[in-house]
């Protein structure tokens, strides 16, 4: 697949098959994050990779519990809220049931940290959909960054405690059969040109 192509089709993917991709096939969209750009070369993102399905229950039941004990506010941010009232309903799967997901993380107090992290996920997705495989842009674990339970949890499997937890990507196979590559109309992001 070409670039434009793989950029201009990507589509989030929220229903999955319950197959596993193959290892050789998740290793080169992670290989696709470790290429991303970074601030100064830094190359300081940390990809942490959740395939064991018992461990992501585990961490789905820790983050709805933790999500239902949180009270909305004025002005909280839409996505965040949703997962508030998601939580508090109970059986809240965060992670969509996908069989892989992929946790990024960086250096508390470094001021690309977000940005570096950002373009590595891009990346990821884009690889992904070139890839023939589905996936989607997981935000929970960076909003829960600062609940000690979560953390708790984190450092079990990777996290240091120098490291912020920037974002997440889902990723496998469609529960269509197909990636979801459907055009999105484009009403919004506005461009403005400054032209001589």
């Amino acid at each position: 697949m070409e670039a434009i192509e793989a950029i201009l089709t990507r589509r989030s993917t929220r229903r999955y098959s319950g197959e596993m991709p193959e290892r050789a096939l998740v290793e080169k969209v992670i290989e696709a994050g470790r290429y991303a750009p970074s601030g100064g070369n830094n190359q300081t993102t940390h990809f942490m990779v959740f395939s064991d399905a018992e461990i992501l229950s585990d961490m789905a039941g820790l983050v709805c519990k933790e999500f239902a004990e949180m009270e909305i506010t004025e002005g909280m941010y839409s996505s965040l809220k949703n997962s508030i009232n998601a939580a508090k309903k109970g059986g809240y799967i965060f992670h969509y049931g996908a069989p892989v997901f992929i946790v990024t993380a960086n250096k508390k107090g470094y001021g690309n940290a977000l940005a570096d992290s950002a373009c590595a996920l891009e990346n990821m997705m884009i690889a992904a959909n070139a890839l023939d495989m589905g996936s989607c842009w997981i935000n929970q674990l960076h909003w829960l960054d600062e609940n000690e339970a979560v953390r708790n949890f984190m450092y079990k499997y990777g996290l240091r405690e120098d490291e912020t937890i920037t974002g997440g990507l889902i990723l496998g196979y469609s529960e269509a059969g197909e990636p979801i590559r459907d055009p999105l109309e484009r009403n919004g992001n506005p461009v403005t040109w400054v032209e001589k």
